[in-house]
């Protein structure tokens, strides 16, 4: 069963990579619950993470997938001003694994990831690289997901950081 878990996991993870490598908006925001919670915590030490969204400083936070959806209009719209032209990125997932308690509608899934990003506005290329928590849950007969953590481990961050770089 892990196995099948760990398959599906993969999937939806590398999925989403492309998603955003690809800029389809759409599919990418419908891999998530609407009640999602996507969290970029900010470090308040030089080992410690902040541990809650609602009390000390993200560096995103969405509660809702309504922010998720927003912020890509905002995108799409050409109304932000840091997004006027999008980056291209390349989005590489590795080493996935399940947390603990995974079972057959609940998916706790540990991975690397690194980012690469060129803006052809300013011929400038940045490397973002961290570690993801996702949970997913099975919705019907689709896995989406309900929680997206991201610990962003270089964070001396250029003026622009948004949910595609991530």
């Amino acid at each position: 069963m892990n196995t099948d878990l760990l398959a599906i996991a993969t999937e939806v993870l590398y999925r989403e990579a492309l998603y955003l490598d690809t800029q389809r908006w759409d599919e990418w925001t419908a891999q998530f619950t609407e009640d999602c919670e996507y969290w970029v915590p900010a470090w308040k030490g030089e080992h410690a993470p902040t541990e809650d969204p609602r009390r000390e400083i993200s560096l995103i936070y969405y509660a809702k997938r309504a922010g998720l959806e927003d912020r890509i209009w905002r995108a799409r719209s050409n109304r932000s001003v840091a997004s006027f032209v999008l980056p291209r990125t390349q989005h590489a997932v590795t080493n996935i694994l399940l947390g603990d308690a995974a079972s057959e509608t609940c998916i706790k899934v540990h991975a690397n990831f690194t980012t690469h990003q060129f803006s052809p506005k300013d011929k400038t290329v940045e490397i973002f690289f961290g570690r993801y928590e996702h949970t997913l849950v099975l919705h019907g007969a689709t896995w989406l997901i309900a929680r997206k953590k991201i610990i962003l481990l270089n964070d001396y961050l250029p003026a622009k950081l948004d949910v595609y770089s991530l």
